[in-house]
């Protein structure tokens, strides 16, 4: 019998492998794909150490009104999934209200202060593989309107007084200077300093993967159709064989439902789904850094498959058919900004992120069964947070003080506890 058995073998599945094989655990780890295929393959590849504040709920008349008539290209919804969708995203707009806002930006920071400590521990020891795959030079949210680049400086400057966040404001000549295949279109950007951006996300997880086995962790790959308690600890079914170990962790993001709700979890999950598409450039002009478009909402990356454009959110069912829609809203608008070339993928990449009603994801042992372990709902940050949510799963599963406090990111306060 093992010491743990870790259901999915994403981003945060490995990381808490990774963390728990150091403090002398067996680990199993469990997934029906190949380790990082999933959504830590498809991201913008952003270690989002200025991330100190999720993605609100928007609250202005103007925003909701173009999502509702799908007109934004960053975010728009599946009429048909609405009725699922309603009760979680009523409460995601109440805890987006600028009052409770507030008070998630205060747990979250802390978290997010603990990306790039967490990352930078991984890849060091993931070797060259993962090294090669890293910049530090940080990303560009760019801006098309003087007001809105304004505007964006002064919060920048706020999150910089609060959370100590880098940054500098780039007018149209600087930005033109760092990315001279500009068209234009732009009249400046906030360089966020303190991020590094990765360019092949499912690399760089593939290498933490083998950091994994060379610690001495297991693989299995399966669909693990159920989850029991027993006696000594937890048994899991893969492939019509039964596995056990003393502790489990649910790191299933968005397929996290499908076994937490066979043991009594109904949690107010949903998700938010993206697309990406990869293409080369005319002329083979350079893309030197990620840069955000958020007045229309998509990012465009250099990648080792080539220009990644990753969009906003669509709220839809998590199996639904593809609707790239926004993909190519999003590549039209960059080639007003880029000399993007052709399409190099055969079709559009799809991926769920899992997201809860408050923004911030669940680190927590499930209040209602022994040495059950759940890491889930990061939204738009699991990838940046996989490290440190690793970290805090083993930290609290072997009984060591953790990091930060995790009592904001307890499974309980969904469930009126």
């Amino acid at each position: 019998m093992d010491d743990v058995i870790i259901l999915g073998a994403g981003i945060v599945g490995i990381a808490t492998g990774i963390h728990l094989l150091r403090r002398g655990r067996s680990v199993t780890l469990v997934d029906k794909s190949e380790p990082g295929h999933e959504t830590s393959f498809g991201n913008a590849g952003i270690i989002q150490r200025e991330g100190v504040r999720p993605h609100p709920f928007p609250r202005d008349l103007q925003t909701l009104l173009q999502v509702g008539l799908h007109l934004s290209t960053a975010a728009r919804y599946e009429p048909l999934a609405l009725p699922k969708l309603a009760p979680p995203l009523l409460r995601y707009w109440w805890e987006s209200s600028p009052e409770h806002y507030r008070k998630v930006v205060e747990s979250y920071a802390p978290l997010i202060g603990r990306s790039i400590i967490t990352h930078s521990d991984f890849i060091e020891a993931a070797g060259p593989a993962a090294e090669k795959l890293i910049s530090r030079y940080g990303w560009h949210l760019a801006f098309r309107s003087p007001e809105k680049l304004e505007k964006e400086a002064g919060k920048a400057q706020g999150d910089h007084d609060q959370f100590g966040i880098g940054y500098e404001v780039l007018d149209w000549a600087a930005l033109k200077a760092v990315e001279p295949a500009l068209l234009g279109g732009l009249t400046g950007a906030i360089h966020w300093t303190d991020p590094w951006t990765v360019k092949d996300p499912g690399a760089l997880v593939e290498a933490y993967f083998r950091l994994f086995e060379t610690l001495g962790g297991s693989f299995i790959r399966g669909a693990a159709t159920g989850l029991t308690q027993t006696a000594n600890g937890w048994s899991a079914e893969i492939g019509g064989k039964s596995i056990a170990a003393r502790q489990a962790v649910i790191a299933l993001g968005p397929w996290a439902p499908d076994v937490l709700e066979k043991l009594g979890y109904r949690l107010p999950l949903f998700v938010k789904r993206g697309y990406h598409m990869h293409y080369d450039t005319e002329g083979g002009a350079p893309l030197n850094h990620l840069l955000l478009d958020p007045e229309v909402g998509y990012a465009m990356a250099p990648m080792a498959r080539g220009i990644r454009i990753t969009t906003g959110a669509e709220f839809a069912a998590r199996d639904a058919a593809p609707t790239p829609i926004q993909l190519g809203k999003a590549e039209q608008a960059a080639r007003e900004l880029f000399p993007l070339g052709r399409r190099l993928d055969p079709q559009p990449w799809k991926g769920a992120r899992p997201c809860t009603p408050d923004m911030m994801p669940i680190i927590s042992k499930a209040p209602r069964h022994e040495g059950l372990f759940v890491g889930i709902g990061h939204a738009h940050h699991g990838f940046t947070l996989g490290p440190a949510t690793g970290e805090l799963l083993a930290q609290a599963m072997t009984g060591e003080p953790t990091a930060i406090d995790i009592k904001p990111f307890r499974m309980e306060r969904f469930m009126g506890g």
